[in-house]
């Protein structure tokens, strides 16, 4: 899966405008938090940000971040999609549990080689990410929404 595919398949989950006042990322639009969009130059109101705008930060904050291009297909959408609901560094780290490796919240060499030679690394990444968001104070709002994304993941037709 490209950047592109990831995006719009992204874009299923998050979105456009949202201002609910249990979510701690407060005020968002296409999944983007105004922390973020602030972060990255985006000074407008939330519910003005452009898809592209939003495409943009994706692309650099996540997709980049996690170096999806380099992961194997098989679980290149859930590590970029559990980074932008959880953090990059998280998501790294339920990667590098299920590969054995050290856990330290960095996509290395080490990290990546492991990957590579990896074979079921979807359902257990996606196992830790569901066991995580079971424990956190928010999931009694948000949880039904974060099972089914896990699940569309879980059984995505394509990669």
């Amino acid at each position: 899966m490209n950047f592109d595919k990831a995006f719009n398949k992204l874009m299923e989950n998050e979105g456009g405008y949202s201002n609910n006042p249990n979510d701690p990322g407060s005020e968002t639009m296409y999944g983007i938090t105004i922390k973020v969009a602030r972060e990255n130059n985006y000074t407008g109101p939330m519910k003005d940000l452009p898809r592209d705008a939003a495409k943009a930060i994706y692309k650099k904050q996540y997709w980049d971040t996690v170096r999806a291009d380099e992961l194997p297909d098989e679980v290149r959408f859930d590590v970029f999609d559990a980074a932008v609901n959880s953090g990059v560094q998280q998501s790294i780290k339920w990667l590098q549990r299920v590969l054995g490796v050290k856990e330290d919240g960095v996509l290395g060499a080490v990290t990546l080689v492991s990957a590579a030679q990896a074979k079921g690394l979807s359902a257990k990444f996606n196992g830790y990410r569901l066991r995580f968001m079971t424990d956190l104070p928010t999931w009694p709002t948000f949880g039904k929404g974060w099972a089914r994304r896990v699940a569309e993941n879980l059984t995505r037709l394509e990669a």
